[in-house]
């Protein structure tokens, strides 16, 4: 009988599925892949815009816009992604007539979803005359919750 009692409850407690169980994603979870800017004032064909890539083929077509002018993504940390694991965020500002504009992320995971504020950083005082694109990327742990861009 104890035996029993004892599958009963280790197979009650292998079936419950708490969300308080489920680790939380840490700052280390969130790797840099690249930012900057890029340089080809437009010619990339890239707009402003908030991307979520999911899959081998979106990223590899962005990277290959990104490198239209510029051989952009020889500066990332990695360019090899495995989406089984990861989901890539991309963040690109619009074309800015100067240069000392930046951006930064600030991911945080709620109950409910991933939260991505876009941070925009303007140069102070005289900027070099240059056209450029801020962009910022990163990749993420594989999760079911919705990312949603503030």
């Amino acid at each position: 009988m104890h035996k029993l009692l004892g599958i009963v409850i280790l197979l009650f407690a292998l079936n419950c599925k708490s969300s308080e169980n489920k680790a939380k994603m840490t700052k280390e979870d969130i790797v840099l892949i690249g930012k900057g800017n890029l340089y080809g004032s437009g010619s990339e064909g890239i707009e402003k815009q908030n991307l979520i890539i999911t899959s081998p083929k979106v990223w590899k077509d962005l990277l290959n816009k990104m490198n239209a002018v510029n051989k952009v993504s020889d500066s990332f940390s990695e360019t090899d992604i495995d989406f089984s694991e990861y989901t890539v965020i991309a963040v690109f500002d619009e074309i800015k007539n100067s240069g000392g504009h930046s951006l930064n992320l600030v991911i945080q995971e709620t109950k409910d979803e991933f939260l991505v504020e876009v941070l925009r950083k303007s140069p102070d005082g005289i900027a070099t005359s240059v056209m450029t694109q801020p962009y910022y990327i990163v990749k993420v742990p594989k999760s079911d919750l919705p990312i949603v861009f503030e």
